[in-house]
C-alpha cells in the first residue's frame, strides 16, 4: 500500500516537472530556428546586395555616373561591414552551447558600425526614389531598366528599382525583431538573456537614431539650397506670414542686445562655428590668390619679347630667345592647363562646398531665435501649438546635425585645402624642373654659367640693386625736370576739335584735362591728360560741384572738377596773319595777295618743344625745352599720331607729339602761351 501511495505522489508531483522540459525544448526549438532565421535571411540578403552591386550597377551605364552613385549610395560600405557580421554569426554554429550569446556580443560589437553605413544610405534613398520617379516619366529607358534587374533578380518583380532600393532599409528595421524572436524564447535565468536583452535594445537604438538622422537631413537640405533670386522673386515670396517671424525674430534679437533677455550659450557649436568661419577664410583668400596668379600668368604668356628683333649682337640674347620659344609653346602652356585643372577648379569646387554649411549656420540662427521665444512662452504659459512645437524640433534637429557634422566637414575641407596647396607646390616644383632640363643645352653657353649657384646669387642681387639705384636716380631727376605743367600741350591734330568747341561754345567755356581720367559709372567719362572739353554744368543732378558735366565734341558726361584747368587759346599761325593783314593794308595802298590756309596739320610745321627729351635709340632725337621744331611728319611709319617726325639742329628723329607746341607769332595781343 505503500509503495502504491508513493507511485500516485510521484506521479502528481512528476507532471509539472515533465511539462517544463517539453516547455523548455520547445523553446529551444524555436530559438534554433530563429537563430537559423537570422543567419539564412542575413546569407540572403548579402548574396541580393552583392547581385546590386557588381551586376545590376555594372549594366546600367546609360545611367549617369552621378545617378549611379545617388541609386546605390555607400552599398560597397554595407556589404563590407555585413559580410564581417554574417562570418562572426556563422562562426557561432561551431559553438552550439554558446551560439546565443555570441550572436548578442556579435550585434552589440556591430552596433555603432550597422549604424553609420545605414544612415548615410538612409539619408539619400529619398533623393533615390525621386530619379527612380524620373526614369518612369521615360518609357524607352524604365524598360531598359526592368528588363536589366528581371535578368538578374526575377523575384523584384515589378517593383524593379525601388524594390532593390528598399532593401537595405527593411534589414535594418527587422535586425531587432529577429533578435527579439531569439530573446523570447530564451529562458530569464539563462547567461545569455541579459547580452540578448542589450543587443536587442542596442539594435533598437540603431533604428531610432537612423530614423532622426534622416529626418535632421530633410530639415537640413530645406535650408541648404542656396538659390539665387531677383529682386522680384524675394518680394514675391514676402507674405503676413514671413512678415511675423521676421518681426518676431528681430524683436527677440533686439531684446538680447539690451539685455532684457538671456541669450542661449553653446560654447561648443561657437567653436565648431569659429573654425569654419577661419575655413571658409582661408578658403576664399587662397581662391582670390589663385585667380590672380592665373591672370599675371596669362599676362606673361602674352608678354613675348624673343618674337621681335631686339637689335642685340648674337651671343646670350640668342640662347635666351631660343629657350623662351621652346618653354611659351609647351613648358608654360601646359603648366597654365595643370594648374586651372587641379588647383583652380578643386578650390572653386570647394567653395562653393561651403555655401551649404553657411546657410546651415545662418539659418540656425533664425531658428535659434524662434527656439528661444518659444522657450519663454513655454515657462510662462506652460503649453504651445503645434507650430511653436514644429520650430522647436526644427532648431534642435538644426543644432544637432550642425555639432555632429560640422567637426567632419571642417576636417576634409582643411585637408582638401591642404592638398590643393600641395598639388599647387608640387606643379611649381615640376615646372622648375622642366625648365632647368629644357636649359640645360644653352646653360653652358651664357656668360656666368662657371659662377657657383652662391656667387651667381650675388651677381643678380648687385646687379638688381644697382638697376633700383639707376632707376631711383632716374626718377628723381625726371621729377625735378618735368614737373607737370598746369596746361598741357594739344596733338597736331586736336585743333579741329577745339575750334569746334570754340565755335559753339566761346573761349570762357573751354576746360583742359590735367590728368587721365578713368570713368567709374554710366555717365562717367574716360579721358586723357590734355583733352579739350567745354563745360556744360559746374555741378551733377544731385548739387555736387565736384563733378562737372562737358561736352568732347561727341560725348557728354560727367568728369571731376579737380582735373580740369582753363584752357587758354593760342592762335593758329593763318589767325595771326589774318589779324596783322589789315595793319599792313593800311600802310600799303597795293594789296598783297591772299595766301592759301594753313592746313591744320601741315606737312612742315615749326612748333615749340615744351618739356625735354633724351633720346633712347638712334630713332628718336633729343630735345630742350623751348627749342624750335621742324615737324616733318605728324605720325610714325605706322601713322600713329602719338609720335612724330622732327628736325632739330640738322638731326632728324621721332620725339612724342604730347612733348610739341605750335610756335605763335612774337607778342600776340591778348593771347598767351600755355605755361
Amino acid at each position: 500500500m505503500t509503495n502504491h501511495g508513493d507511485d500516485a505522489l510521484s506521479s502528481r508531483t512528476g507532471a509539472p516537472d515533465g511539462d517544463d522540459r517539453l516547455s523548455e525544448d520547445r523553446s529551444l526549438l524555436q530559438q534554433r530556428l530563429a537563430v537559423r532565421e537570422l543567419i539564412d535571411t542575413e546569407v540572403s540578403y548579402l548574396h541580393v546586395l552583392q547581385l546590386c552591386a557588381s551586376d545590376i550597377r555594372s549594366r546600367l551605364q546609360q545611367l549617369p555616373q552621378g545617378d549611379l552613385d545617388v541609386l546605390f549610395s555607400n552599398i560597397d560600405d554595407i556589404i563590407k561591414v555585413n559580410s564581417r557580421l554574417l562570418h562572426d554569426l556563422q562562426e557561432t554554429a561551431s559553438r552550439e552551447e554558446e551560439q546565443v550569446q555570441l550572436i548578442g556580443n556579435a550585434f552589440l560589437e556591430f552596433q555603432e558600425e550597422l549604424e553609420q553605413v545605414y544612415k548615410v544610405y538612409c539619408a539619400s534613398y529619398e533623393q533615390a526614389l525621386l530619379l527612380v520617379e524620373t526614369y518612369r516619366k521615360e518609357p524607352e529607358l524604365q524598360r531598359e531598366i526592368q528588363g536589366i534587374i528581371e535578368a538578374v533578380l526575377p523575384q523584384a518583380g515589378p517593383s524593379g528599382l525601388s524594390f532593390l532600393l528598399v532593401i537595405p532599409l527593411q534589414r535594418i528595421t527587422k535586425y531587432p525583431l529577429l533578435l527579439q524572436k531569439i530573446l523570447e524564447n530564451t529562458l530569464p535565468d539563462a547567461s545569455a538573456y541579459t547580452v540578448l536583452q542589450r543587443a536587442t535594445s542596442a539594435l533598437q537604438d540603431v533604428v531610432t537614431n537612423i530614423n532622426e538622422y534622416k529626418r535632421r537631413k530633410e530639415v537640413a537640405s530645406k535650408y541648404t539650397k542656396v538659390e539665387p533670386l531677383s529682386l522680384r522673386e524675394r518680394l514675391a515670396r514676402i507674405n503676413t506670414h514671413t512678415l511675423s517671424k521676421k518681426t518676431t525674430r528681430l524683436s527677440q534679437l533686439l531684446k538680447q542686445e539690451a539685455g532684457l533677455v538671456p541669450r542661449t550659450e553653446d560654447k561648443e557649436f561657437d567653436d565648431l562655428e569659429e573654425r569654419f568661419h577661419w575655413v571658409s577664410l582661408c578658403v576664399t583668400e587662397l581662391k582670390s590668390n589663385v585667380a590672380a596668379y592665373l591672370d599675371n600668368l596669362e599676362a606673361f604668356l602674352r608678354f613675348r619679347p624673343q618674337d621681335y628683333n631686339l637689335e642685340i649682337p648674337e651671343g646670350p640674347v640668342v640662347q635666351y630667345c631660343y629657350l623662351a620659344r621652346d618653354l611659351q609653346l609647351q613648358a608654360f602652356p601646359e603648366f597654365k592647363q595643370q594648374l586651372e585643372a587641379q588647383v583652380w577648379q578643386p578650390l572653386c569646387s570647394l567653395a562653393k562646398a561651403l555655401a551649404g554649411p553657411q546657410n546651415l549656420i545662418k539659418k540656425r540662427l533664425d531658428k535659434l531665435l524662434d527656439f528661444e521665444r518659444v522657450e519663454e512662452k513655454l515657462l510662462e504659459v506652460g503649453s504651445v501649438t503645434y507650430e511653436e512645437e514644429a520650430a522647436r524640433h526644427t532648431y534642435q534637429a538644426l543644432n544637432s546635425l550642425l555639432v555632429a557634422e560640422l567637426p567632419q566637414f571642417n576636417q576634409l575641407a582643411m585637408r582638401w585645402l591642404g592638398q590643393i596647396l600641395c598639388t599647387f607646390v608640387i606643379l611649381q616644383r615640376d615646372l622648375a624642373k622642366q625648365v632647368l632640363q629644357r636649359a640645360e643645352d644653352s646653360l653652358a653657353q651664357l656668360p656666368h654659367h662657371h659662377l657657383s649657384e652662391p656667387a651667381f646669387r650675388k651677381l643678380v642681387e648687385d646687379a638688381l640693386g644697382q638697376t633700383s639705384h639707376q632707376l631711383r636716380s632716374f626718377q628723381e631727376n625726371f621729377e625735378k625736370v618735368l614737373p607737370p605743367p598746369t596746361t598741357q600741350p594739344l596733338l597736331p591734330g586736336a585743333e579741329r576739335q577745339v575750334q569746334a568747341l570754340l565755335s559753339r561754345y566761346g573761349p570762357g567755356k573751354l576746360y583742359q584735362v590735367t590728368s587721365n581720367i578713368s570713368g567709374a559709372g554710366t555717365l562717367d567719362l574716360t579721358l586723357p591728360r590734355g583733352h579739350i572739353v567745354a563745360l556744360l554744368q559746374n555741378k551733377d543732378t544731385k548739387g555736387n560741384s565736384s563733378r562737372w558735366l562737358v561736352d568732347t565734341g561727341g560725348h557728354r558726361g560727367y568728369v571731376p572738377a579737380g582735373k580740369l584747368e582753363v584752357y587758354h587759346v593760342v592762335p593758329s599761325e593763318e589767325e595771326l596773319r589774318g589779324q596783322e593783314r589789315p595793319h599792313r593794308d593800311s600802310q600799303h595802298q597795293t594789296p598783297e595777295p591772299i595766301s592759301a590756309p594753313v592746313p591744320s596739320v601741315p606737312a612742315v610745321t615749326q612748333v615749340v618743344a615744351m618739356y625735354p627729351f633724351m633720346a633712347r635709340s638712334s630713332h628718336e632725337v633729343s630735345l630742350q625745352a623751348g627749342q624750335r621744331v621742324t615737324v616733318l611728319e605728324a605720325q610714325d611709319k605706322k601713322g600713329n599720331p602719338e609720335w612724330s617726325l622732327v628736325e632739330v639742329n640738322g638731326q632728324r628723329g621721332y620725339v612724342p607729339s604730347s612733348f610739341l607746341a605750335r610756335a605763335p607769332s612774337p607778342a600776340p595781343w591778348g593771347w598767351s602761351l600755355p605755361s
